[in-house]
């Protein structure tokens, strides 16, 4: 890892590409429009990225689908197509600072995370989907002595990749990495607030063999992935976002050629402290469930539920946990905390906490943080009943709402009394309560004395309710992007 100083050094000589990537190339939009990216530590803009249009989306929906239609990559064997990818993802290991650093100034959040996490994690999807697609074998059933049937898996052809800001590549790669293995052409739509290491990737997907026009890239804002959505020759779309898009880019998917559409969206995700939990441990895990990434992310553990007999206790491991979470600058490899995205979400976030202190009791944080003209908020806690807006709508920043509880029946109450249903905690040393607990909490993952702990591509990600359907990571995201053939045969 660079020192502070090295960071900051390597800004002055970072070059930012900031055009599209259409078949192969970089390109500017033909209404010439663009839109500013900025830093959210500062304030200040970094560049002016190209706004796509009807036109570029057009442009690479041709492009792809004519290289799906040829074969150039689809009709490559899975081992060739494994071979490329394997060469992708090492580059993007070799450009990992030069990454990092886009992700940092892009999104606000710790160089090191932004090291760590999001860009290890995108090269190991990469990876990962590489050295599987090649283990995907089609199935010859025992039938009737006179029929013989091959069950196959095909690509689908054209995938849109809509994904959000808060883990803008890491998060676009659980998508693009299984669409491209399982040998479908992929056009990628980066949200307009963070899309500059989607841009940067498209070169090195060139770079490793991925033939021109089977990964593109499309900044722009909304009109993009609704022009996607709509498009006839588009497959697939796969989206990471609000619950409220989601339902826009299904209804979108439904009118026009009843596409595939894949969604993961929004949590309001419980982690359920026991009296009996390792309160040090639990405090700490609590912590950097909801303050880890600035509280930016679906999944967050924003609401705790804490048993009564240790509340008092609780309150005070908890508020020194939160302690380590203060904002700072993101390049300081000590941060833990960087920079809320933008101003919007800045002041959406301040609104709730304004919100929280009318209809909850504030515990800690509460105020805004003064950078040079970035925006920064701090750990943030209230305590409050279960049904306030704070304890039931997405904030999407560190603000964690605790909610009090007796037993074991009335935490999974309170828990389950959501429209979400991503990810969930418990904490205890009790076995048995481990496991009555994780069976009844309705969310796509339940974490037991951890929360967020495994980036492993083997465990599935996903969840229930509000909050989506299908996956990603693990093999049963290929699923999401191929077609299931049967081929039945008279002897």
């Amino acid at each position: 890892m660079r020192t502070y100083a090295e960071w900051q050094s390597m800004t002055t000589t970072l070059s930012i590409e900031s055009r599209a990537f259409i078949a192969g190339q970089y390109v500017t939009a033909q209404s010439e429009m663009t839109f500013p990216v900025r830093n959210p530590a500062t304030g200040k803009v970094l560049t002016q990225v190209v706004a796509c249009g009807p036109a570029e989306v057009d442009a690479a929906v041709d492009c792809a689908k004519a290289q799906f239609d040829h074969g150039s990559w689809a009709g490559l064997p899975a081992r060739e197509r494994k071979h490329i990818l394997l060469a992708w993802a090492a580059l993007i290991r070799e450009h990992a600072d030069e990454l990092a650093l886009l992700e940092a100034l892009d999104t606000g959040k710790p160089i090191s995370h932004a090291m760590g996490i999001d860009i290890n994690n995108t090269a190991y999807c990469v990876q990962w989907f590489a050295e599987a697609i090649d283990k995907i074998h089609g199935e010859v059933p025992d039938i009737a002595a006179n029929l013989h049937a091959v069950i196959s898996h095909e690509p689908m052809g054209v995938v849109a990749a809509i994904v959000p800001w808060n883990f803008p590549l890491m998060m676009a790669s659980w998508k693009f990495a299984p669409a491209l293995a399982a040998g479908n052409s992929v056009i990628l739509k980066p949200s307009e607030k963070s899309p500059l290491t989607a841009i940067k990737v498209a070169a090195l997907a060139k770079q490793a063999g991925i033939p021109d026009g089977v990964f593109n890239v499309l900044p722009g804002d909304g009109v993009v992935g609704q022009l996607l959505a709509q498009h006839q020759d588009v497959d697939c779309v796969t989206f990471t976002g609000s619950t409220t898009v989601g339902r826009q880019i299904a209804k979108e998917a439904a009118a026009s050629n009843l596409k595939r559409v894949w969604l993961e969206l929004g949590g309001k995700s419980a982690n359920i402290v026991m009296a009996d939990a390792d309160l040090s441990a639990a405090a700490e895990g609590v912590a950097a469930g909801i303050f880890f990434n600035q509280g930016e992310m679906c999944s967050a553990g924003s609401r705790v539920l804490i048993q009564r007999a240790v509340y008092e206790e609780f309150v005070v491991l908890l508020t020194a946990a939160a302690k380590a979470w203060q904002p700072a600058d993101p390049l300081d490899p000590s941060t833990l905390m960087g920079a809320i995205i933008d101003q919007a979400q800045f002041d959406k976030v301040m609104s709730y906490i304004e919100l929280g202190k009318k209809e909850a009791e504030l515990i800690f944080g509460g105020e805004a943080v003064s950078g040079e003209q970035g925006w920064f908020i701090p750990p943030t806690l209230f305590v409050s009943a279960p049904d306030t807006r704070i304890a039931q709508e997405e904030i999407f920043g560190p603000v964690c709402t605790l909610v009090v509880f007796d037993d074991e029946e009335e935490a999974l109450r309170i828990a389950n009394s959501s429209i979400y249903g991503l990810g969930a905690g418990v904490w205890t040393q009790n076995i048995s309560v481990a496991h009555r607990m994780s069976r009844k909490l309705r969310a796509g993952s339940v974490w037991v004395n951890c929360y967020e702990e495994s980036g492993d591509q083997n465990l599935p990600f996903g969840g229930y309710k509000q909050s989506g359907n299908g996956r990603d990571k693990s093999l049963h995201s290929l699923e999401k992007y191929m077609e299931i053939k049967t081929v039945l045969m008279k002897v």
